[in-house]
C-alpha cells in the first residue's frame, strides 16, 4: 500500500520543487529480477490540481517538466492483495498495468487469511487456485467453546454446504503467487506517492517521494485501509469499532497437533481463536475491548506477552500456539470499519480513478469476507475494464461506475454484518454472555444462512 501526505498548496512541478537532494533509483525495479527501465514519452498537458472532482486550477507545465513525465495506461497504487489480483486479473484479459509499491519489495510479513468458497472461486478464475489449494489445508468444520473450554457447539462445513471450501492462506505465499503472474516489470518498488492531481485531459497526475511524475489514463487505488487515493476522492478515515486484534502464525517444525477446524473461544469482551493453516503452522487471534486504539507496539515480545496475558486462564492450547509463534509474525491491529451509506458517501470512481477491496470497504473481519471481498472486485474491476479498454468503443468511466453499481449491494451489507457479529460477540455483560453461550449459541445459530454471503458465481478469466 502507498501513502500521500496531504499537499494543501497547488502541485507545482517545477523541478526545483520535486528533484530529490540524491539521484532516484532506477524508474522500475523488482526484488525479483533487478531493474526495468521504461521509456519516457514526452506528455503535453498542464497540471489541473485537483480534489477528486476534477475541481482545480490548470498550471503549465514546463518543457523539462513535460519531458520527465512517464505515461501510463493504467496504474495500480498498492501491491497488496487487492492491487496484485487486479493487476494479475487484467494482464488476463490483456490489459497491461503498472503497479507501483512504496515497499523495497513485496510486504510478505505477517500471518494468514481465511478464503471461503468465493475467495476460491476468484482464485480458480485468475488461474492460481490449484497451485495455492496444494499448499494449505481444507478446513473441516469448526466448533465453539467458552472461555472454561467447553464446547458449545460444533459444526461440519459440507454437512451445511457441499460447495463450500475453507483454508486459511499465508499472506506471503498469495502476494508471492500472483507476482509471479506478472511480468517482472510490471511491479515498481520503493514506489511511494506524494501528490496526487489530475491533467486538463482528464488523465491523473501522479508525483512519487523519489521525484518520478507519472501521468495515468486509469488509476486504480488498492493502498488498503488508510488509502490516500481514497482520501483524495473524499471518502473519510475508517471508523475504529471498539476492539483491537493481537494475530500471529504458529510454527511447528516437526508438525502441528491440530485437527483442520476453526475453534472460536467467547469471553466477556474478550474471544480468540486459531485455525490450522498448513501441516507446521497454525494461525491464531484474540480480540480485545478497548476504549481507544492505544499506542502503535511493534516490539514483538511485548506483543507476545500481552496477548499471552488476555488468554492466560483459558483453553491451554491457545497459550501453546502462542508460545509457538515466531516474532515476526506477531501484529497488533485495531480494527475499523467504512459504512457505505447509499447518496451520501463518495462515489467508488472519480473519472477515471476507482477503488478496490479495503481502499473503499474496510471492514472487520467477523465474517472472514475482507480478503474475498477484494477478490472479488479484482475480476469484476478487470472484466468491466477491459471490455471498455480493448473494444475501443466502451466508456472507461461507464465501466467504472458499473463496476461500483454491481458491487455496492453487495458490500454494504456484508460490511454491516461484519460489524453487528464482532459487536455481539465482543460482549461483556455476564448475564448477556450467559445467554449467548447457553442459548443463542447451541439452540439457536444456523450455520447454514450464515454462509449464505460466500455464494459467487465467477468464470475463468
Amino acid at each position: 500500500m502507498a501513502s500521500v501526505s496531504p499537499c494543501p498548496r497547488p502541485l507545482s512541478w517545477s523541478s526545483s520543487s520535486v528533484a530529490p537532494a540524491t539521484p532516484p533509483p532506477p524508474p522500475y525495479r523488482s526484488s525479483r529480477t533487478g531493474a526495468f527501465p521504461r521509456s519516457r514519452r514526452r506528455s503535453s498537458f498542464r497540471l489541473r490540481v485537483g480534489d477528486g472532482k476534477g475541481n482545480g486550477r490548470p498550471r503549465a507545465l514546463s518543457a523539462r517538466a513535460e519531458a520527465d513525465v512517464l505515461k501510463e495506461d493504467v496504474v495500480i497504487v498498492g501491491a497488496g492483495i487487492a492491487g496484485l489480483a487486479t493487476s494479475v486479473s487484467l494482464h488476463r484479459l490483456g490489459v497491461k498495468s503498472l503497479v507501483l509499491e512504496q515497499a523495497e519489495s513485496l510486504r510478505t510479513g505477517g500471518t494468514s487469511l481465511t478464503l471461503f468458497k468465493n475467495g476460491w472461486r476468484v482464485l480458480d478464475a485468475i488461474g492460481v487456485g490449484s497451485d495455492l489449494r496444494s499448499q494449505f489445508l481444507e478446513i473441516q468444520g469448526m466448533v465453539v467453546k467458552s472461555e472454561d473450554g467447553r464446547e458449545l457447539r460444533s459444526f461440519r462445513f459440507k454437512d451445511e454446504d457441499d460447495s463450500q471450501e475453507v483454508r486459511a492462506v499465508e499472506r506471503r505465499i498469495l502476494l508471492e503467487t500472483f507476482a509471479d503472474q506478472l511480468p517482472p516489470e510490471a511491479i515498481r518498488f520503493s514506489s511511494k506517492l506524494a501528490k496526487i492531481g489530475r491533467s486538463e485531459n482528464g488523465e491523473t497526475l501522479l508525483e512519487l517521494v523519489d521525484g518520478t511524475r507519472l501521468s495515468a489514463k486509469i488509476v486504480i487505488g488498492c493502498d488498503g485501509v488508510r488509502s490516500p487515493v481514497a482520501k483524495w476522492m473524499g471518502f473519510s478515515e475508517p471508523k475504529y469499532v471498539g476492539y483491537c486484534a493481537f494475530r500471529g502464525l504458529g510454527f511447528y517444525p516437526d508438525g502441528q497437533p491440530y485437527e483442520p477446524r476453526v475453534t472460536y473461544v467467547y469471553g466477556k469482551g474478550l474471544r480468540a481463536g486459531y485455525v490450522p493453516v498448513s501441516s507446521t503452522k497454525v494461525y491464531w487471534f484474540v480480540c480485545f475491548n478497548s476504549p481507544s486504539p492505544g499506542p502503535r507496539i511493534t516490539d514483538p515480545s511485548i506483543l507476545k506477552n500481552q496477548s499471552q496475558e488476555l488468554v492466560r486462564n483459558w483453553p491451554s492450547e491457545l497459550l501453546n500456539i502462542i508460545d509457538h509463534t515466531p516474532d515476526d509474525t506477531i501484529i497488533r491491529t485495531p480494527l475499523v470499519d467504512r459504512w457505505l451509506w447509499p447518496a451520501v458517501s463518495p462515489s467508488a470512481s472519480s473519472g477515471s480513478v476507482v477503488l478496490v477491496g479495503d481502499a473503499w470497504h474496510p471492514m472487520t473481519p467477523n465474517l472472514g469476507q475482507g480478503a474475498c471481498c477484494a477478490l472479488e472486485d479484482a475480476v469484476v474491476l478487470a472484466r468491466k475494464l477491459a471490455n471498455a479498454v480493448n473494444s475501443g468503443n466502451g466508456s472507461v468511466e461507464g465501466a467504472l461506475k458499473s463496476y461500483e453499481s454491481e458491487r455496492w449491494p453487495r458490500i454494504f451489507p456484508l460490511t454491516i454484518r461484519a460489524n453487528l457479529v464482532g459487536s455481539l460477540l465482543q460482549w461483556e455483560n455476564p448475564v448477556v454472555c450467559s445467554v449467548r453461550n447457553n442459548v443463542v449459541i447451541p439452540k439457536l445459530v444456523r450455520m447454514g444462512p450464515m454462509l449464505e454471503h460466500t455464494n459467487f458465481a465467477c468464470e475463468r478469466l
